[in-house]
């Protein structure tokens, strides 16, 4: 992307409440700020769970990403149900069309890991429009900086090595917030063992929730990537480790990991039974693949963001000393 390009914002899933309009028209000023012009489509309503019935919005997105003018994409959030657009979307279309980023995480990923899947184009698993205003921190990317790249580069994000324990920020009363709170120590964690990581593949991924979902459909069939080697990412929302752990068995069943290299778990504050933690349920669900896994990464639904490109080659990289994640576009 280069400055003068245009930015759609459409909510597939869930829209902003009009008590949160203020923090909106932030977030579009952030992305305006970087010198795009930014488009608002007609399905933003938050008055629902969904911004409009299934096949407006499903309209709204297959246009937006066909349209060449257009050349990303960000939701202002995710939600509960855009697993709906699903079969209402034109694949066809968007496999001919001229690629447009998607950027999003939560149920956006019901979306974004599908059209990586189907139609081969790169798709930026991120912060979403309204996390856009906060100042990134040292070490890692914005998806600001992320489409603005040219094919074929390679880029590299160290965590900052701390996060956000508790809490989110005050949209309604507080709209201009831009500085993380990061108030707790915290590095990337080997689940499966001991020793150094180094892992090569293509990314995908998601969010467990929403992913488990379409585990098994032709929605998300790794067989496209996997000949590079995959490196897959799964981060839990909100759902307790019981729930997640079962949702891991049906996706590693599904073959959803046939083919990882390693696997990257995102930091969750979901929490855990009495007798099974967030990190158990992924070793009991995913510990007899035999291949690395790698927890408590910023992937996920706890501040900060490290956004993964699905569809990139990627090395990881975890040691006593280091986290990294390099990504190529290519």
């Amino acid at each position: 992307m280069r400055p003068g390009d245009r930015v759609g914002v459409t909510s597939p899933s869930s829209g902003v409440d009009k008590s949160l309009n203020d923090r909106l028209q932030v977030a579009i000023h952030a992305v305006e700020a970087r010198g795009y012009e930014v488009v608002v489509g007609a399905c933003m309503d938050g008055s629902g769970h969904v911004s409009a019935p299934a096949p407006e919005r499903a309209r709204e997105l297959t246009d937006m990403l066909t349209d060449p003018s257009i050349r990303a994409i960000v939701p202002p959030w995710g939600g509960d149900t855009c697993i709906d657009l699903l079969p209402l979307l034109d694949w066809d279309a968007l496999r001919e069309a001229e690629p447009t980023w998607l950027v999003g995480y939560s149920d956006n990923t019901t979306i974004l890991t599908p059209l990586t899947l189907l139609t081969g184009v790169a798709t930026v698993h991120g912060n979403n429009l309204m996390d856009t205003p906060y100042r990134v921190p040292d070490g890692l990317a914005s998806w600001l900086d992320i489409v603005a790249m040219p094919p074929g580069a390679t880029f590299t994000q160290t965590p900052p090595g701390r996060y956000r324990a508790q809490g989110f920020d005050d949209w309604q009363n507080a709209p201009g917030s831009d500085e993380f709170t990061l108030d707790t120590p915290g590095r990337w964690t080997r689940l499966d063992g001991d020793g150094d990581v180094r892992a090569e593949g293509r990314l995908i991924g998601g969010c467990v929730e929403m992913l488990c979902n379409l585990a098994g459909t032709p929605y998300l069939d790794t067989a496209p990537l996997a000949g590079d080697g995959l490196i897959v990412y799964v981060e839990a929302c909100e759902h307790d480790a019981g729930t997640i752990c079962r949702n891991l068995h049906g996706m590693r069943l599904a073959g959803f990991f046939d083919g990882a290299t390693a696997i990257l778990v995102g930091r969750t504050r979901a929490p855990g039974l009495r007798t099974l933690t967030q990190h158990e349920a992924v070793l009991d669900a995913l510990g007899g693949l035999g291949v690395p896994i790698v927890a408590d990464v910023e992937c996920g639904h706890v501040p900060p963001y490290l956004p993964l490109v699905n569809g990139a080659r990627a090395v990881v990289t975890h040691t006593a000393e280091r986290d990294e994640v390099t990504q190529t576009l290519a």
